[in-house]
């Protein structure tokens, strides 16, 4: 199938939002990063040394994202006749690699100074760089939320479960904080710190099941492809669907599926057909790329290595 105009112009769009996404989470990271070292440095607390260390590492994952995402943007070539969307899952499994030395390395920390029983000094620095760090990071989750509704991009989506994580390791820190210096709890600090490693750990499996999927080729969530096939038989001249395959890359989304038509239609006809059913479908599901092939009802091809699925008109299946 030719991609139209219609179809460039919105990969293009999502390459935007991605690149606007990426940017700003690279300025927030390195913001954050110069107020943490000040705090960490006049505090001495494991708890926001934990912080540091993974807002340094959220500057090389943000940089790694706005990379990766301005390559995905890049439209299809001779060499790439899919286009370049995988690069989000490369740089998001590189995230993952960055997100578990992380946590080892604040573990390790923590554990060191759960021996030494030491004191956190100047607590409000820690507080307060702490709080600046939330007010910043829901400021950019709320930005990421709204570009990975828009573009599904699974590099920007790594980069949210990342800061997601960060947001409470900084409620995290200030909790430490408190309870070492004010309430006099001995080993909160170094605790927390070991209990922001594991969260991270957790951030670190999410977001490599994600990368994963797009890298090998899982299908659609089922949701999505039964809305996909109830949109294609809307069209009264179509008998059914069957092997239909589907794919995610970066922020792009590829059907290919075969349909039944009336043996007897003329090819004229079926090419109308086929060009009606696209339409459709790239109105409902704004970017995607679909490949049809038409069939004479009753036809399959012997495809064994494949779990072939028919859906004919009336069928009735769950949602």
């Amino acid at each position: 199938m030719t991609l139209g105009h219609g179809h460039n112009h919105h990969h293009i769009a999502h390459g935007d939002l991605t690149k606007r996404a990426a940017i700003a989470s690279v300025s927030v990271a390195l913001f954050l990063l110069a107020l943490k070292i000040f705090a960490a440095t006049e505090t001495g607390s494991v708890a926001l040394l934990a912080s540091l260390a993974d807002t340094g590492f959220d500057v090389l994952a943000s940089v790694l994202t706005l990379f990766s995402v301005r390559y995905a943007a890049m439209p299809a070539d001779d060499d790439h006749r899919f286009g370049h969307g995988k690069a989000e899952a490369l740089s998001a499994l590189l995230q993952v690699v960055l997100i578990t030395v992380s946590a080892i390395l604040i573990a390790w920390r923590a554990i060191v100074r759960l021996g030494a029983q030491e004191q956190t000094a100047h607590p409000e620095y820690g507080i307060g760089v702490s709080v600046i760090a939330i007010v910043a990071t829901l400021a950019l989750l709320a930005y990421q939320r709204q570009v990975v509704r828009k573009t599904g991009s699974v590099a920007i989506q790594a980069d949210h479960v990342h800061y997601q994580s960060d947001l409470l390791l900084n409620v995290a820190v200030i909790v430490a904080i408190l309870l070492d210096t004010m309430l006099n709890v001995r080993g909160a600090d170094p605790l927390f710190g070991i209990a922001i490693a594991l969260w991270l750990s957790w951030g670190a499996y999410r977001a490599a099941r994600l990368a994963l999927d797009q890298l090998l080729d899982r299908e659609w969530p089922e949701e999505k492809r039964q809305r996909f096939i109830d949109v294609a038989l809307r069209h009264p001249e179509l008998r059914g669907i069957h092997d239909m395959r589907t794919r995610s890359s970066g922020a792009h989304d590829f059907c290919q599926f075969h349909v039944w038509v009336d043996p007897n239609m003329t090819v004229a006809a079926a090419h109308r057909i086929m060009d009606e059913v696209e339409q459709a479908l790239m109105d409902a599901f704004p970017g995607v790329e679909v490949l049809i092939h038409p069939d004479p009802e009753g036809h399959k091809d012997e495809m064994g290595y494949i779990p072939a699925q028919t859906i004919e008109r009336g069928e009735k299946h769950d949602d």
